[in-house]
């Protein structure tokens, strides 16, 4: 009598065996993300150093850039990044638009 907890691999077949490894790992763009974040980072940075120049007039370049750095690094971290990822991931990873279902 064989234990029930076992399991023979060698017979063991299953649905992943049989697709492609394209439908597994989506095979994303780093072009397209690239592209997707310099349109939504261009306008944060313009507008910050809108903000900061007149507040930072006479500082060095280094004490702005040490200012803004850790904002946009931020920004694009928890903003941009998973803005991106929820609304763009299908463009990112070259999937088809998935159907919004209404209701």
């Amino acid at each position: 009598m064989t234990d029930p907890t076992s399991i023979d691999i060698e017979d063991d077949t299953s649905e992943l065996d049989l697709l492609p490894v394209s439908v597994l790992q989506p095979n994303p763009s780093r072009v397209r993300l690239a592209m997707l974040l310099v349109v939504a980072v261009y306008p944060l940075i313009t507008t910050l150093l809108y903000i900061l120049t007149p507040l930072t007039d006479g500082w060095a370049v280094w004490h702005r850039t040490l200012l803004i750095a850790p904002i946009m690094v931020g920004s694009i971290v928890f903003l941009v990044s998973p803005t991106i990822q929820k609304h763009f991931g299908w463009y990112v990873a070259r999937l088809p638009r998935p159907v919004r279902r209404e209701g």
